[in-house]
């Protein structure tokens, strides 16, 4: 489960707390604590994170989703992460 999915599952708690069960309530406030506290933040200096900011802004994205796609395109030119190359003879549905 994605944090959108989670947080908007505890908006909707919140807008009916007098209908939403206790134990469906214990389930989703264990969720949330569990992903507060597996999440990590990571700090930049003040001109990296303008540069995160305004990058994340482009693609239309989280700063959090702007670093994981930072860090994998990097991973994938350094060869540390395998590369997903179209087979010159492969299908590619009118999408190359």
């Amino acid at each position: 489960m994605t944090s959108t999915d989670t947080a908007t599952l505890l908006e909707d708690a919140a807008n009916r707390i007098a209908h939403i069960s206790r134990t469906d309530l214990q389930i989703l406030l264990r969720r949330a604590a569990l992903r507060l506290r597996n999440s990590a933040a990571v700090s930049m200096e003040d001109d990296v994170e303008d540069a995160l900011r305004d990058l994340a802004g482009e693609f239309g994205m989280t700063r959090n989703d702007a670093i994981r796609f930072i860090v994998r395109e990097w991973m994938e030119k350094n060869t540390y992460l395998p590369v997903h190359e179209l087979d010159e003879d492969g299908d590619v549905d009118g999408v190359a």
